[in-house]
């Protein structure tokens, strides 16, 4: 069961919100101000935190610093009956997921709750910030991809160019835009984010662009969207290919007009926003596919920034180790110096494909465990040595291959991989398959025999 953690001041309103979330199935763990929340969250194991604003000893905007700095992946959600545009703002420029104003619908926010959950899975397989205050210097790395990132958010910085960031999983997109916001001239005003693929579809419109009251059930009262809350500052649409393709065409449009109505509502809202947008898809084969709107792409990706997977920039290894040693020691408080020369060697050789995310999460392990003051090569999960060994053994053997040998197998490898993904996506009808493929019927029959692969009349 997933634990959800209610701070609050009041009993009766602990006792509401602990009935109505168990019985959504979750374990429902209860604080009474923001210092009793943080001895809950160092032995507990809570995917997202729901507090109030006005607690007394340490407050919910105190207790959002102290969960943004030291548990970064935990959304947190802020339950206010003082639900100003400025309240709200303020909580989301800290990093608050979203905020809730008394007295609240369940529907509502069972749907918060949701997109949370949502985003807590998500964000265990991202990067998430090393710091407090994100400035380009809080991105790690020494190597030429690195240098010229940073050389383009210098450039870029200052303007209001749109920017497309893509990359792998975990390789720190929301670092990239963070930096990009906070040395620009808006670097004081709202940076507001949002993962597109934590939001349901029939939310996606409500989330962006707010709704009136009444617009739709559980619409008690008025709600400011993202772009609202955005206003002179940045928005950060994190997998911004996971917009639902109704959406595109209303996004382009608030890209173009700077203007939009909210959910329900007849006036017409101008904002200056400076749009920074993150993928991990390729956005281009989308639009190809028809799953992503020409128009808006090119709209998008005015400035492309790609950020390079670990394994492409092997010397940010050591620089990037020693980053994260330096925060689990704070946060762990312990006294850990650095690594082993066998643990560095493994480090360099693995491939790392959960890019820097992976490398954070074993190195907050391996501080958290280590019995001395130096990781050693016994402290490493067996899977990652075991993991490191098959890369480099299978790296020297396609060394001692000709060439042309290696790029064949290569090929023929992902044209296997190709053919099977094609004939799942067509139940495994041949003719089908071989259309979608661009092949004869007979050529996709010998290309099943040549990989001892079947596939169904």
């Amino acid at each position: 069961m997933k634990k959800i953690l209610i701070v609050d001041d009041e009993a009766n309103m602990r006792l509401v919100l602990k009935a109505l979330l168990s019985r959504e199935g979750y374990d429902v763990l209860t604080a009474a101000d923001g210092l009793e929340a943080l001895e809950v969250l160092k032995n507990q194991d809570v995917k997202v935190v729901v507090t109030d604003l006005k607690m007394p000893r340490l407050d919910g905007m105190g207790l959002l610093d102290r969960v943004v700095r030291d548990y970064p992946s935990v959304p947190v959600i802020m339950i206010t009956a003082h639900g100003t545009i400025h309240t709200a703002v303020d909580a989301l420029k800290k990093g608050a997921l979203d905020y809730i104003t008394k007295p609240f619908d369940q529907a509502e926010l069972k749907n918060v709750i949701a997109k949370a959950i949502k985003t807590k899975t998500l964000s265990d397989e991202e990067l998430t910030a090393g710091l407090e205050d994100l400035d380009r210097q809080d991105i790690v790395g020494v190597s030429e991809a690195m240098t010229r990132i940073f050389e383009i958010i210098k450039k870029v910085a200052p303007t209001t160019t749109t920017i497309l960031i893509t990359g792998e999983t975990g390789t720190g997109k929301e670092l990239v835009a963070n930096a990009i916001h906070i040395n620009s001239p808006r670097g004081k005003n709202p940076f507001i984010k949002i993962n597109c693929s934590a939001i349901a579809e029939n939310l996606m419109e409500s989330e962006l662009f707010g709704y009136e009251k009444g617009a739709f059930t559980g619409a008690v009262s008025s709600k400011a969207g993202r772009f609202e809350l955005a206003h002179k500052g940045t928005l950060f649409l994190d997998e911004v290919g996971e917009v639902p393709k109704d959406m595109q065409a209303k996004l382009l449009r608030v890209i173009q007009d700077q203007e939009f109505e909210r959910v329900g509502g007849l006036q017409t809202i101008k904002v200056d926003v400076r749009l920074i947008t993150a993928t991990n898809r390729n956005l281009m084969q989308d639009v190809k596919d028809g799953r992503f709107r020409e128009d808006l792409y090119y709209r998008l990706n005015v400035l492309p920034i790609h950020v390079p997977p670990l394994r492409e920039r092997p010397e940010d290894i050591p620089h990037l180790t020693a980053f994260f040693i330096q925060k689990f020691n704070r946060k762990l408080d312990r006294t850990v110096r650095g690594l082993d020369p066998a643990v560095e060697e493994l480090f360099s050789i693995y491939d790392w494909p959960g890019n820097i995310r992976e490398l954070e999460n074993l190195v907050e392990r391996l501080v958290l465990m280590a019995r001395d003051e130096t990781i050693r090569l016994s402290d490493v999960p067996p899977e990652v040595v075991a993991a490191a060994e098959d890369g480099a053994a299978l790296k020297a053997a396609d060394r001692k291959k000709p060439f042309k040998d290696v790029i064949r197998e290569k090929t023929e490898e992902v044209e296997r991989q190709m053919i099977v993904r094609v004939l799942e996506e067509c139940e495994g009808n041949i003719s089908k398959a071989a259309r979608q493929l661009g092949l004869s019927r007979k050529g996709l029959h010998l290309k099943l025999a040549k990989y001892n692969l079947r596939a169904k009349e």
